[in-house]
């Protein structure tokens, strides 16, 4: 989902939708719904672009983090979590998907607890400066646009999404320390 002239942005979250429209005026955006599109109609959406900025609301992880939130919500089995797991492996390897420069979380705060885990949680454990809260009402995304953090960009998807079932919601990002010896 990248281009080499642009930034790449998903925006995910039920408000996502509305937060769209609102970027597909500024001459330096552009932006467009892509929720069902295939992966080849989004690649060449977004190569076609001399845009500073390419957003849409088109996940390339959206079967494995349904699949994630399903499990630990006790709707699905792990198998379903593996399957999906691999199907995005193998489309990343096979280059039919890529990740996005950066993910905007629209209004977090009125997620579902799991879905804000995923993409608050497990998203940003494997690059924490790509996945980038924002809620309506607050600083314009324009803005937000502007000022996007540097930090390393995304590892090998492969690795980390295998590991994605280890990540329980209410743990990530947890770490146990173990308990200072007492002062005798």
């Amino acid at each position: 989902m990248g281009s080499p002239r642009s930034t790449t942005l998903v925006l995910v979250g039920t408000e996502s939708p509305t937060a769209l429209g609102a970027l597909g005026h500024h001459a330096n955006v552009h932006a467009g719904s892509l929720a069902e599109s295939t992966d080849d109609e989004v690649q060449r959406w977004v190569s076609r672009s001399s845009a500073p900025y390419v957003v849409h609301d088109r996940d390339p992880l959206a079967h494995v983090a349904a699949a994630w939130v399903e499990f630990f919500d006790d709707l699905a089995t792990l198998g379903t979590l593996d399957l999906e797991v691999e199907r995005a492996t193998s489309a990343f390897q096979g280059g039919t998907l890529s990740m996005p420069d950066y993910y905007i979380v629209v209004d977090p705060e009125g997620l579902p607890a799991t879905w804000k885990h995923w993409w608050l949680g497990v998203l940003p454990q494997a690059a924490p400066t790509r996945v980038i809260p924002w809620a309506t009402g607050s600083t314009p995304l324009t803005r937000v646009l502007r000022s996007l953090p540097t930090g390393r960009s995304w590892p090998e998807p492969g690795p980390w999404l295998r590991e994605v079932a280890r990540s329980v919601p209410d743990q990530i990002g947890i770490t146990t320390q173990k308990p200072a010896a007492p002062d005798l």
